[in-house]
């Protein structure tokens, strides 16, 4: 004795009544795209949050960023860290407080 199967099977008599044609699916997805992007193009309060919790962490990292770069620096000279852990604290230091500028530079050679 077999048990049914619990979902349906797709039937196989060729018909395409009640499915939606493919040029018709693919205008409806290119229009949900547009509608979803025109609020981007009116300002988004995504990049205005973006923006403020950028301001906010910098404001916080900044203290911190000088005593990491002494106190690896001091670690570098007394022999306790590599120099390339000390390199390596100022580039990422460079990074993070000069990330808008480097952002922007990307943007403007790609002309976004």
């Amino acid at each position: 004795m077999t048990t049914p199967h619990p979902l349906p099977c797709p039937s196989t008599s060729g018909s395409s009544a009640g499915k939606p044609r493919p040029i018709a699916r693919q205008a409806l997805l290119a229009l949900v795209f547009v509608v979803a992007v025109c609020p981007a193009w009116a300002g988004s309060p995504f990049a205005t949050g973006a923006t403020a919790f950028q301001v906010n962490m910098l404001t916080i990292l900044t203290p911190v960023a000088v005593i990491a770069v002494m106190g690896s620096g001091a670690l570098a000279w007394f022999g306790r860290i590599s120099w390339i852990w000390f390199i390596g604290a100022i580039v990422g230091t460079v990074l993070v407080f000069g990330a808008p500028q480097i952002v922007a530079w990307i943007r403007g050679m790609f002309g976004v």
